[in-house]
């Protein structure tokens, strides 16, 4: 391979942040309107407006997931494993919600019934939050260790259980991921939407954008007084993917060693707080679509300023801090990563092309005179 096995693990780490800031900003915005339904729609007529906004583009939107997804598998198996195994019964709890969302959507106009209709429209909300909540509580156990360890076979224990990782700072970042996503998700709503439903979707946005600037400065305080990780051996970034070869200590702070290194990397959680500012701005102008994508920044500024504030580490062990898994010892072998770059340099150009199209075509309102002259509405 032309490129060093250490920076081909730096450029998938970089495309890891990538992919899910693209899930965060693309799924995100229609699990936020699932949150955002029972509050901004009153009448049947106006539930069908909120959910047509994101019926064409929402089954599309979860490829990211399954690109994350496959990108962790394939990169970084060792990654993959330890998460999917620590978070078993929080994954099952997603892939629940997730399998109500395709049924929400096709069954809810099956039959005329409003109590029909209520169910299905509960399970869309309860699609909506219990995702949304539970990746935020993944992310702030992640940023306080995850307790792991492996035998020098390298196999895998996981000591922790699922009401573990119902802890007061995971709960926080859960609030933080609601809050994120319930803005971006009502940005996406008012572009899409007007009158009445538009005018309740203006306050709950700004209600919600308040909240996650909030929470995301009450957050970054806490993350600053809580012990974060920090390698002491020498740091062999083309040695071999085995986490076993190194040494690391817990210290108060460490995860701003960072940014006291690189002072620029600040700009970085800097923007989520400028890209809420600025949307919230455009949207008091009715600028909307200038204001998404400032809440895109924001979204993707969030999600780099966790990525940036634990490099090298990904998933550190709170039990076992010497197996923390690092950018440089997690990866899958050389070859690989250099394999799948070049897949990546091919298709994800065409999947951005093709989805830009489709939002394209798709732009515009939707309104009472579609549901009632076109079938193909939910």
């Amino acid at each position: 391979m032309i490129l060093s096995y250490h920076i081909l693990r730096v450029i998938w780490w970089i495309l890891l942040g990538v992919l899910l800031s693209g899930f965060a900003i693309m799924d995100g915005f229609d699990l936020g309107i699932g949150i955002l339904l029972p509050w901004v729609s009153r009448t049947d007529n106006e539930r069908r407006i909120v959910i047509n906004s994101i019926g064409p583009v929402w089954e599309g939107n979860q490829i990211w997931l399954i690109l994350g997804g496959g990108a962790i598998f394939a990169a970084w198996p060792l990654i993959y494993a330890v998460s999917f195994s620590g978070f078993y019964f929080a994954m099952l709890l997603i892939l629940l919600a997730l399998i109500l969302r395709p049924v929400g959507f096709k069954y809810r106009g099956k039959m005329p019934g409003i109590a029909w209709r209520n169910l299905w429209d509960g399970c869309l909300f309860f699609s909506g939050l219990v995702p949304t909540l539970l990746f935020g509580v993944a992310m702030g156990n992640v940023l306080q260790g995850v307790p792991f360890h492996f035998d020098p076979q390298l196999r895998l224990f996981y000591t922790g259980t699922l009401f573990d990782l119902l802890n007061p700072f995971g709960l926080l970042c859960g609030l933080v991921s609601v809050c994120m996503l319930v803005f971006h998700g009502g940005i996406f709503l008012l572009n899409k939407t007007d009158g009445p439903i538009a005018k309740r979707t203006r306050y709950f946005t700004f209600i919600s954008g308040l909240l996650f600037v909030l929470l995301f400065a009450f957050a970054g305080a806490w993350l600053a007084k809580l012990p974060g990780y920090t390698v002491t051996s020498p740091l062999y970034v083309d040695g071999p993917s085995n986490p076993l070869y190194k040494t690391v200590v817990t210290q108060v702070g460490a995860w701003l060693h960072n940014y006291e290194t690189y002072p620029l990397l600040l700009i970085v959680p800097a923007l989520s707080f400028i890209g809420v500012l600025l949307a919230m701005l455009t949207t008091a102008i009715k600028a909307y679509r200038s204001a998404w994508l400032f809440s895109a920044l924001m979204v993707a500024s969030t999600v780099a300023t966790v990525g940036i504030s634990m490099f090298p580490f990904i998933l550190p062990s709170s039990t076992h801090p010497d197996m923390s898994l690092l950018v440089f010892d997690a990866s899958s072998s050389h070859l690989t990563l250099g394999i799948m770059l070049i897949a990546t340099l091919i298709f994800m150009p065409i999947i951005l092309l093709y989805t830009a199209w489709v939002y394209h075509v798709l732009r515009g309102k939707v309104t009472e005179t579609q549901l009632r002259t076109d079938k193909q509405m939910y």
